[in-house]
């Protein structure tokens, strides 16, 4: 992990050194690391959104496009929301920002197919983070997983970004489902229902008031 001095990014993050622009550098070195290793830390990334906030001639696009995208693959979690709130004028109206922003909004409303049509028209701008189709295919398997208790095998593959038997396997055997004849069995919705045993507490008074109705 990257480091400024004798600080590390963890211990910048809980002081005041976080707003310090002189550790800007390191930060966004922290943030190319995260792409390159399929790792995230979304504390980081939003340290470095504000800092651009403060020092707007600082500004690094690239920068901005990869926190994006890192919050992309940390979807259904609301992750970038929290970084497009601190975005600035000049990001948004920067044309990648718009399409990853408007990824986003296609995402959450679970239009996959757009979603990877979209994506595959653009492919340099996904290249550099490390990870960011299969983690785009975990949220597509967790709505599948919420959503149907069956589902064809054919239309799995395109909501998966139009992928092969090979890999339509490898996430069904990841999610534990059955697939039966080209129809893909998801955990029955049923078997998540619990049951909730529920207690009247009845007061003693109107106990007592009852029994004494029914004596009458």
């Amino acid at each position: 992990m990257a480091e400024s001095g004798d600080l590390t990014i963890p211990e910048m993050l809980k002081t005041i050194e976080r707003y310090n622009p002189e550790h800007l550098k390191v930060f966004e070195e922290y943030v190319e690391e995260q792409a390159k290793s399929n790792d995230y830390d979304l504390e980081a990334n939003l340290a470095v959104l504000k800092l651009y906030q403060f020092n707007p001639h600082l500004l690094n696009l690239d920068i901005t496009y990869t926190i994006l995208l890192k919050a992309l693959t940390n979807f259904p979690h609301t992750d970038f929301v929290l970084c497009k709130c601190l975005l600035l004028p000049a990001q948004m109206a920067d044309d990648n920002v718009r399409e990853i922003i408007y990824l986003a909004d296609i995402l959450e409303q679970c239009d996959f197919s757009v979603f990877w049509s979209k994506v595959e028209s653009n492919p340099d701008l996904f290249r550099k983070i490390t990870g960011f189709y299969d983690s785009i295919r975990k949220f597509v398997c967790h709505v599948v997983g919420i959503t149907f208790q069956t589902i064809e095998k054919q239309y799995l593959a395109v909501l998966l970004g139009n992928v092969d038997e090979k890999t339509v396997q490898n996430w069904v055997k990841k999610n534990g489902w059955k697939d039966e004849n080209g129809l893909i069995f998801i955990s029955n919705q049923d078997d998540n229902i619990k049951t909730k045993n529920i207690t009247e507490k009845i007061e003693f008074e109107s106990l007592a008031g009852l029994m004494a109705a029914c004596l009458n």
